[in-house]
């Protein structure tokens, strides 16, 4: 084993890691980061992504040693129920949001590409989208509500997301 600290979601945290355990397990197994869901394992669907030190990752693809004194972001940093991130708010007045499994990582994917791309097309979007797989809704109410919340952002002048 071996302590590595990271920050979750603006909180500083140490947490005891094997070299072989992946950012997603110790996500969910050891700091209790439930938000972050296990799809594929293998980096094929995108459920599992987190921004790690600004990037959005797949989890599963990461050792959980990589994150040692880096910032490791999920669903749950963006926004609260009580002020969700305007990608959030988006995917719900738009009913984006079906069963959950890829919506966390769908959110922190488009929210990393929204910061870097602000004026990011439908085209764009569907893109940035292409590792993240979703079986529900066919795509269209999720490419609005990152249109809406992006026409959201641009006005307000700001990424939207929540400091701690």
């Amino acid at each position: 084993m071996r302590t590595i600290e990271l920050t979750l979601n603006g909180q500083r945290t140490r947490v005891a890691v094997e070299p072989h355990e992946t950012l997603l397990w110790v996500l969910r197994h050891r700091l209790a980061a439930t938000e972050v869901k296990s799809g594929c394992e293998r980096g094929d669907c995108g459920a599992c992504a987190v921004i790690l030190d600004g990037k959005a990752v797949n989890s599963c693809l990461a050792l959980a040693v990589q994150a040692e004194a880096k910032s490791v972001v999920t669903v749950r940093g963006l926004g609260s129920p009580e002020a969700p991130h305007p990608l959030q708010a988006a995917f719900i007045e738009l009913g984006a949001a079906q069963c959950g499994i890829c919506i966390p990582g769908m959110l922190v994917t488009l929210y990393a590409f929204l910061r870097d791309t602000p004026r990011a097309g439908r085209a764009e979007i569907r893109e940035a989208i292409g590792g993240n797989l979703c079986r529900c809704t066919g795509y269209q109410k999720i490419v609005d509500a990152a249109e809406s919340a992006a026409r959201r952002l641009l006005a307000q002048g700001t990424d939207g997301a929540r400091r701690t």
